[in-house]
């Protein structure tokens, strides 16, 4: 069957690169704003929407997917903050255990209170280990969660709680930097765990130029997630796309 997780493996196989857009509902109650953000995405070619945040403040969850699905074909993944974050029409769930933390709440209790309800859902579930890398500034995630995040300037203690991760069973690695992050993930961390596993590396979190895209797609990242720099510069998407595409189309010539 040709799940999202799959697809994921796939291109990394062949060392393709995806791109990722994270939509917050908070940040999406204007009906007008967020269709023209997913008409831009689907211009852009953009491979998947992520719809989650740390704390929704509001009711617009589950409208926010339904207008997601309903103006696009793009996969539409919910990244939860929390358990009551799941909406069965959504394509599928990222069903993240916070391995760079300690609070047992976000590696399994979340979980628990969420696996009922998963069970009977028609999504796609896709075990994922989180990873908060510091970016300087306390960031909603780390605040949510009541954890600290991993320390920018050791790389294997990065490396190692991936691989810890891996060894677990979680088919796939999230670095964030944070919602708003200062800084991005540093390039030696990105590259220390990309060498470390097997399983797709998804890297998001204080990609606000392309410079930094760059740096991050060269370390071994799989899949660029962006999201708040979108409110500032929508351009970035499209320089985004570009590099991404240029690489995978290198990818097919050679």
């Amino acid at each position: 069957m040709n799940t999202l997780l799959s697809q994921l493996r796939d291109k990394k196989t062949r060392k393709e690169k995806s791109l990722a857009v994270l939509i917050d509902p908070d940040k999406a109650s204007d009906h007008g704003q967020l269709v023209r953000l997913i008409n831009l995405c689907v211009e852009n070619k953009v491979d998947y929407l992520l719809v989650g945040g740390s704390l929704i403040a509001n009711d617009a969850f589950s409208k926010v997917i339904a207008i997601m699905k309903s103006n696009c074909n793009i996969p539409v993944v919910i990244f939860p903050g929390n358990h009551i974050q799941i909406d069965s029409n959504a394509d599928a769930i990222f069903l993240l255990s916070l391995i760079s933390g300690r609070n047992p709440d976000f590696l399994i209790g979340q979980h628990v209170l969420a696996a009922p309800i998963l069970k009977k859902s028609e999504l796609e579930i896709i075990p994922m280990g989180y990873m908060l890398v510091n970016s300087g500034a306390p960031t909603s995630a780390s605040y949510m969660s009541s954890t600290v995040p991993l320390p920018s300037d050791k790389p294997t203690i990065a490396a190692c709680t991936a691989m810890a991760g891996e060894m677990l069973g979680l088919q796939s690695i999230y670095l964030d930097a944070g919602s708003g992050a200062e800084e991005a993930i540093p390039q030696k961390i990105i590259s220390t765990v990309a060498r470390s596993i097997d399983v797709p590396l998804i890297v998001g979190g204080g990609l606000n130029a392309i410079g930094k895209v760059n740096l991050a797609l060269e370390a071994g990242a799989d899949m660029i997630v962006i999201g708040n720099a979108l409110e500032k510069e929508e351009r970035l998407l499209i320089q985004i796309s570009d590099r991404i595409h240029a690489i995978n189309k290198n990818l097919d010539i050679h």
